[in-house]
């Protein structure tokens, strides 16, 4: 995903001088290093000095600029937290933070580059919306949004590399605030975001097996949230399944279930978040997923369980 976010932003910097990247500490590749080339005074990198990205995206927008702060999710947002409230959200500033490698993707390196909590955080703070792309394709539609629309602040949570395109065939339009029905079925729904995804898919093919048809919907703009097509869903399903890469507090699970409680939806509703715990596992991610209890095996098992 973060090529693609490089290419797509590169894309709009050629037609729009307004638009400005500032990143912290990392190395720039693919068409982060034309962009680079091209406008060294539209690319900046500020260093171990987050702080200072945001601070300066914040004057940048003040003076009618479109700055992008790009960075390692956990440093984009928890490190320079006081500067994302007051200087971008008190103000109302269209400024983009661009989280990448967002939830377990860094599972190696551990509990400092995890943000398992990030979107609970950032769905408290006023005038910030969220945007959480299922794939690539979803990606491109969003950094569009973020280039061409948006007029307040917005946290873009991404994935890293090598995530699948789940929605080329895809129905329905990518809109910005809306649930969106990647596949189409009818006996469960599944509602996720960002790349975990892949394991609804995998999910699906296997429920196949079984004659149980599945629906798939990607949750990706979290905040605003898409309250009218969610009672859509509970009106058309008795069994939902919530997949999300995120911490079970303040995340897709506790909007859906709490939305459920006060629509009074009968159905039954399994959730698979992330434990509310550090936990000290630094394997691969489906590793670290699997101590959370987010495997596509528990979840098939469960769902088995559900249905009869």
């Amino acid at each position: 995903m973060r090529n693609i976010f490089a290419e797509e932003l590169y894309k709009h910097a050629i037609k729009n001088k307004k638009i400005y990247i500032l990143v912290s500490d990392i190395s720039p590749a693919g068409n982060m290093i034309r962009f680079q080339k091209k406008y060294p005074y539209r690319f900046l990198n500020v260093g171990v000095s987050e702080q200072t990205m945001i601070g300066m995206c914040a004057g940048l927008s003040m003076e009618g600029m479109r700055p992008f702060a790009y960075t390692i999710s956990t440093f984009a947002l928890y490190r320079p937290f006081e500067m994302v409230r007051n200087d971008i959200c008190y103000q109302n500033l269209p400024v983009t933070i661009v989280g990448m490698g967002a939830g377990t993707i860094y599972s190696t390196l551990g509990g400092t580059h995890l943000t398992q909590e990030d979107i609970s955080i950032a769905r408290s703070i006023p005038n910030m919306s969220i945007i959480a792309p299922c794939d690539p394709n979803e990606l491109k539609d969003a950094v569009n949004f973020c280039c061409t629309k948006s007029k307040s602040p917005i946290y873009l949570r991404i994935g890293k590399s090598g995530e699948k395109i789940f929605t080329k065939n895809c129905k329905d339009k990518w809109k910005f605030g809306k649930i969106r029905k990647i596949y189409s079925g009818n006996d469960i729904c599944f509602l996720t975001f960002g790349p975990i995804v892949k394991k609804a898919f995998d999910l699906k093919d296997n429920l196949k097996a079984q004659n149980i048809s599945s629906e798939i919907y990607s949750c990706h703009t979290l905040k605003p949230f898409d309250y009218n097509g969610l009672r859509k869903i509970f009106k058309k399903f008795k069994l939902i399944v919530i997949i999300e890469d995120h911490s079970k507090i303040g995340g897709l699970n506790s909007i859906v279930k709490t939305h459920a409680y006060e629509n009074r939806y009968n159905g039954k509703i399994i959730s698979y978040s992330l434990k509310d715990e550090f936990i000290h596992c630094y394997g691969s991610q489906d590793d670290l997923l699997e101590k959370h209890n987010i495997s596509s095996k528990k979840i098939y098992q469960n769902i088995m369980e559900k249905i009869k």
